[in-house]
């Protein structure tokens, strides 16, 4: 398990906790509070590869990215988190 495995983890559970599936979005630079300083450069760029990979949508906006969770990939995402943050 690396660290960017359990920041994936831990962005897919903020978004999930917080009801951001589909049509429901927050701003990607939100994505960062919470996380500690030294590891919010990574945590933007795995942001970036959960995007590319399909588990977040994105929507640009005239004031910035939105980010929401995939609902069609809800069984992904749930295997994801408890992999990675076992209770």
């Amino acid at each position: 398990m690396n660290n960017a495995d359990v920041l994936k983890a831990t962005i897919l559970k903020k978004l999930k906790r917080r009801g951001k599936w589909g049509g429901a979005h927050t701003s990607f630079d939100r994505l960062t509070t919470g996380i500690p300083k030294h590891l919010r450069g990574e945590t933007k760029n795995v942001a970036n590869d959960l995007i590319k990979s399909g588990l977040l949508f994105s929507k640009p906006t005239s004031y910035g990215l939105e980010i929401s969770l995939n609902p069609k990939r809800r069984k992904e995402i749930d295997t994801i988190i408890e992999r990675y943050l076992p209770k």
